[in-house]
This record gives C-alpha cells, structure tokens and sequence, in this order.
C-alpha cells in the first residue's frame, strides 16, 4: 500500500511540474476546475493518510509522548505549507492564518473532542486520562491563542486586527519561546504528564514503550518514509493553492472556507486516529493528539503567517470577529472544565459538539 501510495503522490507531482501551467491556466472551466480540485485533494489527503502512518510506526517504537510529538508537528508542517502556499500565491489571502488557525482550534477542540466524548462516553461510559498533561496543554493553549487571535483586536496601533512589524515580531517571538518551553516540558522532566492516566497504588508506566523493532534502523526507516510521504504534499500544495483561491472567489464563497478546507485536509488523517484511540479506551492518546495539534499549531503557524507577511510585505490580520472571539471564549472555557476533572463523559461530547455546530453556523451566516 505504501508503495502505491507514494508512486501515486510522486506522479502526480511530476504531471504537474510538467502539465501544472497549462492545467492552471484554465481554471475558468468550471470542470477542469472541480476535477483538478478532487485529483489534488484526494492525493494530499491520501498522502495525509501515509505520514499519520509512518508517524504511527515511529510513535510505536518511540513511546509516549515522543510518539504523538512527532505526528502531530508533521501535519502542522503540512497546514503551514498550505497556508503559505496561498499567501505567496493568492498575494490577497490576509485573513487565511488566522482563519485556519481559528478552524482548527474549533475542528480539533470542539468537533473531535465532542464526537470522540461521545462515543468513548457510550461504549466505556466514564473515560480516564492524566488531568497534569491535559492541563499543562491548557496552559499553554490559552496564552497562544489570546495573544494571537484575541489582543490583536484591543491594541490601538492598528484598526483592523493586524500587528505593527514591533508586535509581529514581538509576538512571533513569544510564541515561539513558549512553545518552546513547553516542548522542553513535554519531553523532559514532566513527560509522565503525557502517559496514561495510573490509578493510585499502581505501577507508573514507562515513558518509552518497548516494541521488538525499535532498532535505529527500523526508525530511521519509518523516518524516511515519513519524509517521503510529507514531500509530496508540500510540492503539490501550491497547485491546491491556486485552486482553492480561484474556486472561494469564483463560487463567491466565505473566505473563512479556505481555512476549514486546509484544516480539514491536514486534520482528517489525525482526527480518525484519534477516534480510534478514544474507541480503545486510550483516552489520554487522544488528548495528546487533539490537544498536542493545537498547541502545535498556533505555536508554529503564528511565527510562520507572520514571518511570511513581513518578508512578502502583506497584510495580516489575525484578530477574530466579535462573534468568533466569544466562539473561542467558550471553547476555552469548556475545554477547562472538561479537562479539570478525572473522567469523562458523554455529556461533555455532546456540549462541545454544539458549539462546533455553531462555529459551522456562523461562516455560512455570520
């Protein structure tokens, strides 16, 4: 599987180094368009697939939190390659940073959460996780979003929600030293806060799980073939990119889609593992994930939108609407009850899923 995969994804990469130009130019066909959107979306995605698989493998020989770090930075390598794509190529996508970020958050935090709750919540009724990890993701996530999708709004030095080239840098900054920290505190000294959830009186588990083929060789190959999976999508991302543009544009579309569109794509792969993790009972995998790609996300995409808007000199606005930022309230708050207790249940699925519904509300009617 593995080698049709690859063989698809590098073929499609040469069909349109050779014929892209020509495919591009004729977007105005309405279905030349739509199938060169399915041919790109369906290799990406699949090629999506393969990295969650070989991040999966090295996650196995890795152990935790290893394992989760490693798949959840190499899909925000891809939504930062999506992202960066349209910006350099649309040279009118001042809102898509954020607006990925913001879909994400609420894909991730209130769409996988609320479905993964839900039906963890019936098939095991209660669920157990380690409540000193999902609060260090907490910690972290609250500060990286405020400062990067929130404040942006109150500052006086701008109207609209962008950043002086002092508070992009500033923030940039900021952002990257506190994740920075918490990537030190993940992979340090408390990187038991990231392991299963151990009841009292019983045996911690280890932070590196054993596996019969955790050689060098058999990591740096599973490590390869990650690399090899990850290329495809950044090379094909700048096609997606025109398309995308070109279809939210022609179709008069809400340009907010352009962000559920790439998040999707990036977090899809991520989201089923998740569910099936939560399905196994392996509540605290699943936060790893779903938390861990937030965090990731808004400490690496912030950086990157910004740096990309002062070397290319663009606009960026990263402050939500008044709407969006009372969404994101909410998902914070919720998220901090949810995860400040031992246990979970179906209730709590069923409260973040409305308010991912409301998020899909609001950019058809906002």
């Amino acid at each position: 599987m593995m080698v049709v995969r690859l063989g698809v994804a590098w073929a499609t990469v040469a069909a349109f180094a050779v014929f892209g130009g020509g495919w591009l130019g004729g977007l105005d066909a309405p279905l030349v368009a739509a199938g060169l959107f399915a041919w790109l979306f369906a290799v990406i995605l699949w090629s999506a697939f393969g990295v969650v698989h070989e991040a999966e493998e090295l996650a196995d020989r890795l152990g935790e939190p290893y394992g989760t770090l490693i798949l959840t930075l190499s899909i925000v390598v891809i939504e930062v390659a999506l992202v960066a794509a349209v910006m350099l190529g649309a040279k009118a996508a001042p809102t898509l940073g954020r607006d990925t970020m913001f879909a994400v958050i609420m894909i991730v935090m209130n769409g996988l959460v609320g479905l993964g709750l839900i039906l963890g919540g019936l098939r095991h009724h209660r669920q157990n996780y380690n409540l000193d990890g999902a609060g260090a993701y907490l910690a972290a996530i609250i500060p990286l979003t405020t400062i990067a999708l929130i404040i942006p709004n109150f500052t006086t030095s701008t109207p609209d929600g962008s950043l002086t080239v002092v508070q992009a840098v500033a923030f940039s900054v900021l952002t990257v030293v506190l994740y920075g920290i918490f990537l030190l505190l993940q992979t340090g000294r408390h990187s038991d806060f990231f392991l299963d959830f151990v009841k009292p009186g019983a045996d911690a588990p280890e932070a590196r799980a054993a596996h019969p083929d955790a050689g060098r060789g058999a990591i740096l190959r599973h490590a390869g073939l990650l690399l090899v999976s990850l290329l495809p999508i950044v090379l094909l991302s700048k096609s997606l990119a025109a398309i995308l543009d070109h279809g939210i544009k022609a179709l008069g579309a809400p340009s907010a889609l352009g962000g559920v569109i790439i998040a999707a794509i990036v977090f899809t792969p991520e989201g089923i593992s998740a569910v099936k993790a939560i399905r196994r009972d392996q509540l605290q995998r699943a936060i790893n994930l779903c938390l861990g790609a937030v965090t990731s996300t808004v400490g690496l995409t912030v950086p990157a939108v910004l740096a990309i808007g002062l070397i290319s000199g663009q606009r960026v606005v990263l402050g939500l609407a008044p709407a969006e930022m009372a969404v994101l309230a909410m998902t914070l708050l919720l998220s901090v009850i949810t995860f400040s207790r031992q246990g979970t249940t179906v209730l709590e699925g069923a409260v973040h899923l409305v308010v991912f519904l409301a998020y899909l509300t609001l950019i058809f009617s906002p």
